[in-house]
């Protein structure tokens, strides 16, 4: 009878699937191969379908168990979130929130939201970090911050809840004294004649992708602030988010790029979200911080 099953065989049964045997799933659960290989067995005969093929040197998933596994991540993600859910119940206030925000995402919003959860809990400690690209992604899933804000759709996780706050623009811009300045209509042949600034990824998650390069004469950044620099002193172009050039267009500093290759008068837009483990319980610090900010990107969005 399914009513049998239990959450201790459904676990055994993904750590097996994930590391490959039953020696190595049992070594990941601190539990003996038998008790494991039981397990499992107990599982399969509960379920009435093979999920390993056992004839090979190595246990092999079946089109069953391939199937199954999907289920079997999903009941532990659930189960997990709604524990970590009643552990935040009967705790305190967090002793610490840390937060690792996208590079593009508008960094004086996030400090007006820290300063307002601070006046309701000015006990907790504050660590933020600026990443690009998957850095925030990777901080949630190493556990280095309880809350990323993240910007577009290339990285995702299941293990990952995501809500969206606001549009995050960016805009192809140049410093005033560089040839592309005073260009008109410029095609990608010409942005490809010229060192573009590109900002790197500190997280593997992009390994063999490139978003948005287009030029071979890359010059590839850690910092947004590295990039900015270099595109203001004419070292070459690159994209950088509106609210961080804003006064720079203003002043004539920057030049918005003439090209349609790049966007519509230059510029992209892509959506922000705020992104937690679901497996990590979420303090009122936290709760508070995440409130303000959602409602700041809205007054902004509607400004």
């Amino acid at each position: 009878m399914l009513d049998a099953l239990t959450l201790d065989q459904i676990r055994t049964f993904v750590a097996v699937a994930d590391k490959g045997s039953f020696r190595a799933g049992a070594g990941s659960l601190s539990r003996a191969q038998s008790g494991v290989s039981t397990s499992v067995a107990n599982l399969e005969a509960q379920l009435g379908v093979q999920l390993f093929d056992r004839s090979g040197h190595r246990p092999v998933l079946t089109a069953e168990g391939k199937t199954l596994l999907a289920d079997a991540r999903d009941i532990l993600l659930r189960v997990d979130a709604m524990r970590a859910r009643a552990r935040g119940f009967g705790e305190g206030v967090e002793l610490e929130l840390s937060i690792t925000a996208d590079t593009l995402f508008p960094i004086p919003l996030v400090g007006v939201a820290l300063a307002e959860m601070r006046r309701a809990y000015p006990s907790v400690a504050l660590r933020l970090a600026i990443q690009p690209l998957g850095g925030p992604l990777q901080a949630l899933t190493e556990r280095r911050c309880t809350l990323a804000i993240m910007v577009g759709e290339d990285f995702r996780d299941p293990r990952i809840s995501f809500e969206a706050l606001s549009p995050v623009s960016q805009v192809a811009v140049v410093a005033a004294g560089h040839a592309l300045a005073a260009g008109r209509g410029i095609g990608i042949p010409n942005l490809a004649d010229h060192v573009q600034i590109v900002l790197s990824d500190p997280s593997p998650l992009s390994e063999g992708r490139d978003f948005g390069v287009l030029s071979p004469q890359s010059c590839r950044v850690n910092t947004q602030g590295a990039k900015h620099a270099l595109i203001l002193s004419g070292v070459g172009w690159g994209r950088l988010p509106s609210w961080l050039v804003a006064d720079d267009l203003r002043s004539g500093r920057l030049v918005r790029l003439d090209t349609a290759a790049l966007g519509r008068n230059a510029q992209v837009t892509s959506q922000s979200y705020l992104a937690h483990r679901l497996d990590e319980p979420f303090g009122p610090a936290a709760s508070t911080f995440a409130k303000v900010l959602m409602r700041l990107c809205e007054s902004d969005a509607a400004g």
